[in-house]
């Protein structure tokens, strides 16, 4: 345990102790079950509000990756890949790219240094720095992140930043549809997944 960074030895004490990244672990598995917590009534109510079929989803940044915390499927709604624990890329997701847009261009490209970075996969997405640079002041403009689907896919998602007392991001509320919905839909829920994650910032920095 030792050598993965889990334990520390006090060889004066001849003792060993938890590490920092045990900690660390702790501290974020906490933060996660209280935005869970947080955000669950308010993904009932996003559901519920929906004026088409959608499943409600809350992410975190793992990386350059987002970590799915919750999930709430609502009736009628397409079946996703998003359950609790699965991770997908960041810029691939609106989920992500509406977090990724909330952070200084330094911490994006420390997250995305090289073009390979840039995961590739059949269907829309960046493939260039600049490419996702773009993405990402085009979500910063409107708002709310879009993740449209293609031929190959039925489903398209739209998503918001939640945000913290510094504007940090600290998860994203998104939903999934299936593809060919009305732009008034889509509006529609660009604005519901804003004013969620609005709340569910406000929740988590006590102001609600």
């Amino acid at each position: 345990m030792m050598e993965e960074g889990f334990v520390v030895h006090y060889p004066e004490d001849r003792a060993y102790g938890l590490s920092a990244l045990v900690v660390e672990i702790g501290s974020a598995s906490l933060q996660t079950e209280r935005l869970g917590r947080l955000a669950h009534p308010l993904m009932e109510r996003l559901v519920l509000d929906s004026p088409v079929p959608v499943v409600a989803h809350l992410a975190v940044l793992t990386g350059n990756d987002v970590t799915y915390v919750s999930k709430v499927q609502g009736a009628r709604a397409p079946t996703t890949v998003s359950n609790v624990g699965v991770r997908l890329p960041a810029h691939l997701t609106a989920t992500g790219r509406a977090m990724l847009s909330r952070l200084s261009p330094a911490q994006v490209r420390a997250l995305y240094p090289t073009r390979d970075s840039l995961i590739r996969r059949v269907g829309p997405g960046p493939s260039t720095l600049a490419a996702l640079d773009a993405l990402l002041h085009q979500t910063r403009e409107r708002g709310w992140a879009v993740e449209l689907g293609d031929v190959q896919s039925d489903y398209s998602s739209v998503g918001a930043a939640a945000l913290d007392h510094k504007e940090f991001p600290i998860a994203g509320i998104g939903v999934t549809f299936r593809t060919g919905a009305t732009d008034a839909a889509v509006e529609a829920l660009g604005a519901s997944v804003v004013s969620t994650a609005a709340a569910l910032g406000a929740r988590a920095v006590g102001r609600a």
